[in-house]
């Protein structure tokens, strides 16, 4: 079948909007507690570049290795040196601040947007970490524009996940249930968990 110029413009515009779509649920907007929305709020606002600091060599050899290790398992998903450095360097210093494991994180970003800086899911989930535009009026500026920055995007989503762990009292199985707006079903928990293994980093053992 032949296609007309026009349809075929339309058709490769259509196939381009689907591959930005992310599969991921959605985080739901629930009631906070002045305190819980308060640290919320200060937690993003913080918008300095991440500068990792340890407390003595083999920390920084650690970080190191992990860094090496972690860009060359990286590179066919983001092949651009810089943009993998930088990406790399800022998730696991946003993960670290809001205390999680690194490992964590990058599972949860592939499951979530398969590394996709500008992905958006059928219901409104932006970037990374596939952040609802929602969390922008409860605790930012109300720019969900920003949701597409790099350090933002993973700032906010570190953050609500380390506020849905400790809402869980810690049941990380909820938790990314919560995250993802499906609390209580094991699909999106288990593809987590299951993503967590590809990305530890065993390097130093």
């Amino acid at each position: 079948m032949v296609l007309s110029l026009p349809l075929r413009r339309v058709l490769a515009v259509a196939a381009l909007l689907t591959c930005t779509h992310a599969g991921a649920g959605n985080q739901k907007e629930e009631a906070l507690a002045d305190s819980v929305r308060i640290a919320l709020a200060n937690a993003i606002t913080d918008a300095r570049p991440p500068k990792p600091q340890f407390s003595d060599i083999r920390e920084r050899i650690h970080y190191l290795r992990w860094l090496g290790e972690m860009s060359e398992r990286l590179k066919k998903r983001l092949p651009d040196r810089q943009v993998r450095r930088e990406f790399l360097e800022t998730a696991w210093y946003e993960a670290k601040r809001a205390g999680l494991e690194p490992a964590l994180v990058l599972g949860l970003i592939q499951v979530e947007s398969a590394f996709r800086k500008y992905a958006v899911s059928p219901v409104g989930a932006h970037g990374y970490m596939q952040v609802m535009p929602f969390w922008t009026r409860v605790i930012g500026d109300g720019d969900r524009a920003k949701l597409f920055h790099m350090q933002t995007n993973l700032r906010y989503g570190c953050s609500i996940l380390r506020m849905y762990i400790d809402m869980e009292g810690g049941n990380l199985f909820l938790a990314l249930g919560r995250y993802n707006g499906s609390r209580g079903r094991p699909e999106y928990p288990n593809a987590v968990l299951a993503a967590w293994k590809q990305w530890e980093y065993k390097g130093d053992q």
